[in-house]
């Protein structure tokens, strides 16, 4: 099995994305597929003896999106020039928007109301063609595969209130006048949903390329060239040139452009070495002697010093390029609660089609002909306001977000379940030596038995802190350690940890995780090493430090990078947050199809109340909707 993500061209709503989700699931070889809406990926598992990546993109082509699977071509440079058309169509969607409105009011008279209502139909038309087309392709692709999106209520709503003034036009003084009924034309609404629907998306792009800034920022820590050393000479090449054994040279000032071994280094303070600030890789504050032999990582900076170094892993296989794949994969995921939406958004565009047509139905049967062009309103005003991408948006964004700042915070989550996960943790238990210590180095082992305990290991910074944090919030920490009791609890105690266990085996940590779940206890394992690896797999929450065996961080659903314990209880922190924007998310989402469904279907008027929101601002409001949830997640970058 494969699995890859690859980026989806075309997602405008969460109907949008569960389509395309729903199509990559039926394909024979794809075992899943998971496709964010905010990030614009689709997570696929497959089997490429059964199915091959071109085959996806045709499935997908046909029902009006596309994937990115060409080397030659970049998502970014195709989201760059659709963002840019966004912005053109939107500007002249409001020059057709306000010289309609002008003509459609009477504010400029060309002639009599017969010449300014055939005007406002050719402005209509031109803002269709050219403003609003992809509207109707859309919706008419999505049709002939017997699914619907928002660009189906947009082409619905502007296509009903066009047809019907168009009818007018030419025909209303023959089929309305003579029998006493007043009608009107209704351009000026129909440009004024696509206008308002154009501003939405683009406030939402805008917003959106903000919840991305930590995958661009991790990005951007890789260079674009090196400096490469070959017979003798140094010579700048591009950094997707160089191969395995290449030797590279860096100096003060200098990104490393990939993993490596450093075989020569110098600097003015220390004799054969360099320091290397490696805090946006691993967190640690303070720069690191490199030395020959040490390994050096993409993406760090030589902040004193210069060193040559012998290439070992390059592109993809970099530890930086390792953690943006990660990141983007936890980005792409889905939390369960996003599953239950995704549901409801297949069903919520024929829905609220049918919505539309009862409220039509309605309003006619109760008031006959004369109220033919109030049913036509409400109900175009029904499709236009109820548009499910706030719904949509509400969990991706925040999780996007949140995942992004977790990878700031050096804590890299696997996925969205185990973000969600974090914020029920109310116990930890915690290895000691690695994990929550640091073995002294040069220790001389044949003599540890003579040896204070303290001097065979030192407790990592702000371990007491963390510990005494997690406790504060209300979280059980054990400690275990394989040590003989007196050395377990000495280390308990300069943690301020209350409980903890020695002489311990894997399989006793494996054993105390099953022990507190049987308690009713939702537990998260932090540890280092393969003795640790049961336990994280079993724990409802795995940690793995990124200074430990590649097993365990397989094993777990988090990984920490560097020694600050901190990071702990900030990330619970950081979940209980997310979770908490989730849940607001939602329930505005919700709220506000709750309360504007009815107001748009004219509700009111049964009480004797005249108000309704009218088509042009259902418009504006539904893009408002879209545009709130995105700024509220937006909100977590603040958080402490």
């Amino acid at each position: 099995m494969e699995k890859r993500t690859l980026p989806v061209v075309g997602l405008a709503c969460s109907a949008c994305s569960a389509n395309v989700e729903k199509k990559l699931n039926s394909l024979s070889g794809v075992k899943s597929a998971s496709v964010n809406l905010l990030a614009r990926t689709a997570l696929v598992e497959y089997d490429a003896t059964e199915i091959s990546l071109e085959k996806m993109k045709s499935e997908v082509n046909a029902i009006g999106y596309d994937l990115v699977i060409e080397s030659n071509r970049s998502a970014e440079a195709i989201e760059r020039r659709e963002l840019q058309l966004l912005k053109q169509s939107t500007l002249l969607s409001w020059v057709f928007a306000i010289l309609c409105m002008c003509v459609s009011m009477g504010w400029l008279n060309l002639g009599g109301k017969t010449m300014n209502n055939q005007v406002a139909l050719l402005l209509a038309l031109a803002n269709f063609v050219v403003c609003g087309r992809g509207f109707f392709v859309k919706s008419w692709q999505q049709l002939r595969h017997a699914s619907a999106n928002m660009d189906t209520l947009v082409a619905l709503s502007t296509g009903i209130a066009f047809v019907f003034s168009a009818f007018n036009t030419f025909w209303g003084d023959a089929v309305w006048s003579v029998r006493g009924i007043e009608w009107h034309t209704y351009f000026d609404a129909s440009v004024m949903i696509i206008t308002f629907v154009l501003t939405g998306r683009l406030l939402e792009e805008r917003a959106k390329s903000e919840t991305a800034g930590s995958i661009r920022q991790l990005m951007g820590l890789a260079p674009k060239t090196a400096r490469l050393v070959e017979a003798g000479e140094i010579r700048d090449v591009p950094i997707a040139t160089i191969a395995v054994g290449d030797v590279l040279e860096v100096r003060a000032g200098d990104k490393v452009p990939v993993d490596g071994i450093v075989t020569q280094a110098e600097s003015f303070m220390t004799e054969g070495g360099a320091y290397v600030d490696e805090s946006m890789i691993t967190g640690e504050p303070s720069p690191a002697l490199k030395q020959k032999g040490a390994r050096v990582l993409a993406g760090s900076v030589v902040s004193q010093g210069k060193f040559r170094f012998k290439a070992q892993q390059i592109g993809e296989q970099t530890a930086l390029a390792q953690i943006i794949k990660m990141v983007q994969e936890a980005q792409g995921s889905k939390a369960p609660v996003q599953r239950v939406v995704d549901r409801v958004a297949r069903v919520f565009v024929p829905a609220v089609a049918l919505i539309a047509l009862v409220t039509f139905l309605l309003w006619w049967l109760v008031g006959g002909n004369a109220a033919l062009p109030q049913a036509i309103l409400s109900a175009v005003a029904v499709l236009v306001i109820a548009c499910p991408c706030a719904m949509g948006l509400a969990t991706p964004t925040a999780l996007m977000v949140a995942i992004g700042k977790a990878a700031q915070m050096n804590v890299l989550i696997k996925d969205a379940a185990a973000l969600e996960s974090l914020k029920t943790v109310n116990a930890m238990v915690i290895d000691k030596t690695g994990t929550l210590t640091i073995p002294n180095q040069n220790i001389d082992f044949t003599k540890a038995d003579d040896l204070p305990l303290e001097s065979r290991e030192t407790l990592k910074p702000h371990a007491k802190e963390a510990m005494d944090e997690l406790q504060n919030m209300g979280i059980e920490v054990y400690m275990m350690s394989g040590d003989k009791d007196e050395a377990a609890r000495y280390w308990a105690e300069k943690a301020g940890i209350k409980h903890y266990r020695s002489r311990v085996l894997p399989q006793d940590k494996e054993n105390m995780v099953r022990q507190l779940q049987a308690e009713g206890k939702r537990v998260a394992m932090v540890g280092d090493g393969i003795n640790d690896t049961q336990a994280l797999a079993l724990a409802d929450v795995g940690i793995a430090m990124g200074r430990g065996t590649d097993v365990a961080m397989d094993a777990a659903q988090a990984t920490l990078m560097g020694d600050d314990l901190r990071r702990l209880p900030q990330a619970i922190r950081l979940s209980r947050k997310t979770t908490a924007m989730i849940g607001q998310n939602l329930f505005w989402a919700f709220i506000y199809n709750v309360v504007c469904i009815p107001l748009a279907a004219g509700v009111p008027h049964l009480f004797g109340i005249d108000f309704q929101i009218t088509p042009m601002w259902a418009s504006a409001l539904m893009a408002f909707s879209s545009v709130s949830v995105v700024l509220n997640s937006l909100r977590l970058k603040l958080a402490k």
